[in-house]
């Protein structure tokens, strides 16, 4: 019985670091609007015109992902680094995702479920599934969480103000 509430507790833990990441530069550009928000495409178009990646990707957003969950990662007791490796790779799949999103011709901001949450979340802890000591079991039930929260939020947070978008 210990193992297994163990078990679920460093899953829970590690789904709650993955939301912290893909939360903080939500709430960052909510509380700073647009300071500090330089894209981190930096404006650059690809060889179809459009966007690297968009104006809504930033460098504000990436470091506040990246210290923030490391930091909320160290407070758990699972360590600065691997939250910090978990929310790099989380943000390198959204990053996938939007360029995915640019090469099809879809506006900054715009919803393609399944693509941006599996991206972000599968992404990362497939990678980091021997480091965080998880099964592909895990890691399937852990994205497929990671995705019913995100549709479950994500409308909450479009009404409260906090989202652009209810995805």
């Amino acid at each position: 019985m210990d193992n297994v509430l163990s078990l679920l507790k460093k899953d829970f833990l590690i789904l709650l670091i993955l939301g912290v990441s893909n939360f903080l530069p939500i709430l960052g550009r909510w509380l700073m609007g647009e300071r500090m928000a330089a894209p981190v495409d930096l404006g650059i178009r690809w060889l179809d015109g459009r966007p690297v990646f968009g104006p809504h990707k930033t460098w504000r957003g990436l470091i506040l992902s990246i210290a923030g969950a490391g930091i909320f990662s160290n407070l758990t007791g699972i360590g600065l680094a691997p939250g910090m490796k978990l929310a790099a790779i989380s943000m390198g799949g959204d990053l996938l995702s939007s360029f995915i999103k640019r090469r099809r011709g879809l506006r900054s901001g715009a919803s393609v479920p399944l693509i941006d949450q599996g991206l972000e979340s599968m992404f990362s802890l497939a990678i980091l599934r021997t480091e965080l000591c998880l099964t592909w079991i895990e890691v399937f039930l852990l994205t497929g969480l990671f995705i019913l929260f995100d549709i479950i939020l994500s409308p909450i947070l479009y009404r409260l103000g906090v989202r652009r978008n209810p995805r």
